[in-house]
């Protein structure tokens, strides 16, 4: 049988996969997003009557609950396929958006965040999975990275939705609708199909050790370094991505003054240099390789960052060159196409869908400490200090990626 991963050309069934993983990965990190911009633009806070520390916790807790999710999605989508476990996580973080636009107070809220959290976490693993096992090597690094890419498209329409459309309709309404890509679980059944390299292993009565083995397999010592170095990089490069994130839109329009559609402007070059830069950087790290290309975009990243919030004033605030480092900051975020294909490759099949679940989700999930993080320092210091907490995270994710092995190329295997 010759597999999916092992033909020479890019098939038009390795595009159908890429395209059904890309749409759920828009929509899952979209809802996770979403929260952060209706805080600044819509009367949630005054019609919840939430705090400024409610607030960050609510904003952390969808992060947090993500660990919950790739811990059991990665774990069951290697028992029970890639296939299914994609419509279900799909579904979760559906109804949690739905649940999150009918809450009626923080708990509420609350637990509407958990489950979006829980669908989030899920989807990520399993898509990863199933892209990294169907195409062939010598276009994993671009086609992880075109996955991936979606987080750029997520923000545009979370930016979109929660600066220019919720102000509009209402925040619950905009929760509501944005639970609308559940509808896409009907064509992922009847259009898309399953990982052949985990179903060549079910067919050879292979089956996936249970998860508490598959992290045990994972911390032995033929697995420990790589887990313990998979993890460091992902953590830090994780901590680099939210420490910006999560409170951007609320310094750009409550810290520096920028009116709603300004910020909008701003973060539009963020998101336009992410598309630039997942697209540049699959390439790059098809053809010089992961860790160089990973390092190179992660330091653009934390010069951008630097100038957006210490070096505000020297840039010259709103201005034209505020968007070109806004352009840099999104170009250097390019370097998440690297962290889907690394875990993939540095992984055996049988605990690979579990390794990237836990490794990503964990690391995503202890960020619910960032908001909570930036308001200790925004209090000490200024707001801008703590989202350039950044700066140092990118830089040491820089150097700690070579610590890992070079995978460019390598042959997936269904062992």
């Amino acid at each position: 049988m010759t597999l999916l991963s092992e033909s020479r050309d890019v098939l038009p069934i390795h595009r159908k996969i890429l395209a059904f993983s890309f749409i759920g990965w828009i929509f899952d990190f979209y809802d996770l997003l979403l929260l952060s911009f209706v805080v600044s633009s819509t009367s949630i806070v005054k019609d919840l009557a939430l705090s400024r520390d409610q607030v960050g916790v609510l904003l952390g807790t969808a992060l947090a609950f993500t660990a919950v999710g790739g811990l059991i999605g990665g774990a069951l989508a290697d028992r029970f396929g890639r296939k299914p476990l994609l419509m279900i996580t799909i579904l979760i973080y559906s109804i949690g958006t739905l649940a999150s636009g009918m809450a009626i107070g923080m708990w509420t809220l609350l637990i509407a965040r958990a489950v979006t959290g829980i669908g989030v976490g899920g989807e990520w693993a399993v898509a990863h999975a199933l892209v990294g096992e169907t195409v062939p090597p010598h276009v994993r690094g671009r086609y992880g990275s075109y996955l991936q890419s979606g987080s750029a498209f997520a923000r545009f329409f979370a930016t979109m939705v929660g600066n220019l459309l919720a102000p509009i309709i209402g925040w619950r309404l905009a929760f509501m609708l944005s639970a609308l890509p559940a509808l896409m679980v009907v064509l992922i059944r009847s259009q898309m199909p399953e990982s052949d390299i985990w179903l060549e292993q079910k067919r050879q009565g292979r089956t996936p050790v249970s998860y508490a083995k598959a992290l045990g397999q994972m911390i032995a010592p033929a697995l420990r370094a790589t887990t313990a170095m998979a993890f460091t990089v992902t953590f830090l490069n994780m901590a680099a991505y939210w420490f910006k994130t999560i409170w951007l839109p609320t310094y750009f329009h409550e810290i520096r003054g920028l009116s709603l559609g300004d910020s909008a402007w701003l973060l539009f070059m963020d998101q336009v240099g992410s598309v630039v830069g997942y697209v540049g950087f699959g390439y790059a790290s098809d053809y010089f390789g992961r860790r160089p290309s990973f390092t190179a975009f992660t330091l653009l990243k934390a010069v951008g960052m630097a100038m957006v919030t210490l070096g505000w004033t020297v840039a010259g605030g709103y201005s034209p060159p505020m968007f070109v480092f806004m352009f840099v900051v999104g170009l250097g975020e390019g370097n998440w196409g690297c962290i889907g294909p690394l875990i993939n490759e540095v992984f055996p099949t049988s605990v690979r869908a579990a390794a990237l679940g836990i490794i990503y989700n964990v690391a995503r999930g202890v960020q619910f400490a960032a908001p909570v993080v930036i308001s200790m320092v925004a209090a000490r210091f200024t707001f801008g200090a703590g989202i350039a907490l950044a700066v140092p995270f990118s830089v040491l994710a820089a150097a700690a990626v070579w610590a890992l092995p070079e995978t460019k190329g390598v042959r997936l295997k269904s062992g």
